[in-house]
């Protein structure tokens, strides 16, 4: 089909995720404003990623104090798993909330929603559905997809990634999950927890091997006694048996195989950037190796006027670190005169696994590598204060590392119950004032809540 008249935009905003925001606030501002987006309305968070897999969690922790109940005096007789209903409930809120911010653009001339995809085919110009459109200023928040290894024999069988197993009609007996991250942390807890039996396969020497060396120790010991994971291996064949899965795996300096079978396979690799769909070249935009937009400390591209923002950047991949970057993308599109650079102090992560893992800075094996050997390291466990006894909490801690020249804050590292929300007290103190131990250590914290586990972490330093 022939493109027809090219229409002019002051903004066009490839994605719906974090980019919406942009969007809203730049057609608030007059600016007339066109949004792409061929997928369900509010990006990977809403759809595919953090909010359905945290309501699906949610149900699987509920599982784990029920289970553990008896250790509180408490007897559960016998309780069943509804799978389909749980999926079913998670379905209906992500739909219903995803349906809810298109119908708030349908219709609407400002913004301007293309429901299609769209590619480069000149310097600042999109091919949208048999049409051009073209814009001085274009925003591209287009997000990743999961990564596929490269194992023979994978491509004949329908195996799942994150997207497929968020929205799983029917609950596995066994489950093998190729990937030791935070994706197969996180879905091995939610199918292990309402008792499928779990297979994990990673290749390095821990579980969530990017973590803090001592928190994805302690991570990997514990998921360990859980569930069949395989550490130092690496998957070499896939086959489909009678129905089944089985996965070839080697484990190094080995030359003997293990043959793991299941029935659902889930690929846990990472995720790559979809620049690739863009034809990026088309416009001059240049990637790195890996695929991911270059930016610079301002957003904005090798090309003046082209900003990108969230998964497709590559440096965070956090949905919260996403809506930072949404902030100075619109100034810097705004003020193109004094633009600002994002200020990315304090970025932390998390996941909601069992036990929970969060962190925040550096870890210590980033300290040792480089060179940075003047720092003070603490530990203190959950079950040395009254909360973490309460909560039978035996195995979490908190790892606080400390410059020993001006005692600020480094980085936390956080491994058990609430660690997610445990971890915002060490934000805001790396955030604020002079950043600190100090702060935290001179704070009164309520006795015997589950955050003195932080105060005394501080004061030891």
């Amino acid at each position: 089909m022939e493109p027809k008249n090219v229409k002019k935009f002051d903004l066009i905003v490839i994605g719906s995720g974090a980019g919406l925001d942009v969007a809203s606030a730049a057609a608030q501002t007059g600016m007339k404003v066109a949004i792409v987006e061929k997928n369900r309305m509010g990006g990977t968070c809403l759809n595919r990623g953090c909010i359905p897999s945290k309501l699906l969690i949610h149900s699987a922790d509920i599982t784990e104090i029920i289970k553990t109940a008896h250790v509180f005096g408490i007897r559960v007789e016998r309780f069943s798993i509804d799978f389909q209903k749980i999926v079913d409930r998670v379905n209906s809120i992500i739909d219903s909330d995803s349906d809810h911010i298109r119908k708030a653009y349908n219709g609407s001339e400002n913004p301007k929603l293309f429901p299609v995809e769209c590619t480069f085919v000149d310097e600042k110009t999109l091919l949208v559905d048999g049409n051009k459109i073209t814009s001085n200023i274009i925003l591209i928040a287009a997000g990743t997809r999961p990564a596929i290894p490269k194992i023979k024999g994978l491509e004949r069988t329908n195996y799942l990634t994150s997207d497929e197993a968020l929205r799983l009609p029917r609950q596995p007996k066994v489950l093998t999950i190729i990937g030791g991250g935070y994706i197969a942390a996180e879905l091995g807890h939610f199918f292990g927890s309402l008792g499928t039996k779990i297979n994990i396969i990673q290749k390095h020497n821990y579980l969530l091997h990017k973590e803090d060396y001592e928190v994805s120790k302690k991570f990997t010991e514990i998921f360990s006694k859980k569930y069949n994971v395989y550490l130092r291996c690496i998957p070499e064949r896939v086959t489909k048996k009678n129905g089944k899965f089985v996965v070839s795996a080697k484990r190094s300096r080995s030359t003997s195989y293990l043959e793991i079978e299941s029935d659902q396979l889930l690929l846990a690799t990472g995720r790559v950037p979809n620049s690739d769909t863009l034809n990026l070249l088309n416009t001059g935009v240049n990637v790195d190796e890996d695929g991911y937009i270059n930016v610079d400390k301002n957003l904005e591209t090798n090309v003046k006027g082209i900003f990108a923002l969230g998964d497709i950047i590559g440096r965070y991949q956090f949905r919260h670190s996403a809506n930072l970057e949404a902030q100075y993308a619109f100034y810097n599109i705004i003020n193109q005169r004094k633009k600002i650079p994002v200020d990315y102090r304090a970025m932390p992560r998390a996941i909601f696994s069992s036990p929970q893992v969060a962190g925040v800075g550096y870890t210590e094996q980033e300290l040792m590598h480089s060179g940075k050997k003047e720092y003070l390291k603490s530990i203190y466990r959950y079950i040395d204060t009254a909360m973490g006894k309460a909560l039978e909490e035996k195995e979490g801690f908190v790892k606080l590392l400390v410059s020993k020249g001006n005692r600020k804050i480094l980085g936390c590292h956080i491994v058990g119950n609430q660690a997610s929300i445990l971890i915002h007290e060490v934000l805001v103190a790396i955030k604020s004032g002079d950043g600190t131990i100090d702060n935290i250590a001179k704070t009164v914290h309520v006795h015997p809540a589950l955050s003195e586990v932080i105060a005394r972490a501080a004061v030891a330093m």
